[in-house]
């Protein structure tokens, strides 16, 4: 076997073949959901979600689901650059009452925004890095893959997710404390 056959029998079992289509299936959800918590618009997480893959395509990487998460956590700090440069406030998160089935318990459903607003204060209040180990974890992505992301040792991801996880209760309850204070 010559020099250039040999580089390229290396090069072909060096290539990564993904699937783009059940990766598309199977993450996109998640990026969404990562995302939206991220914007707080389920309509701008689907677009930015979107641009992630069509970014994906034209660099074809080698770990495809981090890189996704990656590019999309990117894409979500610059837009929200955007908009504290433009003066605009993020969209916060819609109601369930738009987006899902009338509630046939009016008081359980103000209860349950009023909650979800005060978690998203909650973890609006932590550290870029803390939101992100949260919602990368939340959205079911492996030790290996938040790692790749945070771009910390797979050994510190627990650390980092338990110290998160400490830091979001502490300033949910006080939120609590915060909101009950003002009533």
């Amino acid at each position: 076997m010559g020099g250039s056959e040999v580089a390229l029998k290396e090069s072909i079992e060096d290539a990564v073949v993904v699937d783009w289509a059940e990766l598309y299936r199977t993450a996109f959800p998640e990026l969404v959901r990562f995302l939206h918590r991220k914007v707080w618009d389920i309509e701008r997480a689907k677009d930015l979600a979107q641009e992630t893959f069509v970014r994906a395509l034209r660099e074809e990487p080698t770990k495809p689901r981090a890189w996704l998460f990656t590019v999309a956590a990117n894409l979500a700090r610059d837009e929200a650059r955007t908009a504290i440069r433009r003066k605009r406030h993020l969209a916060l998160l819609k109601s369930e009452a738009e987006t899902g089935p009338v509630s046939e318990d009016p008081a359980r459903e103000f209860e349950s925004t009023e909650r979800q607003a005060s978690v998203q204060r909650a973890l609006d209040s932590l550290g870029e890095r803390n939101q992100e180990a949260l919602l990368l974890w939340d959205a079911e992505l492996s030790y290996g893959e938040i790692a790749e992301t945070l771009e910390i040792a797979v050994g510190s991801v627990g650390t980092t997710l338990a110290r998160a996880r400490e830091r979001l209760v502490k300033a949910y309850r006080q939120q609590e404390q915060e909101d009950v204070a003002h009533q």
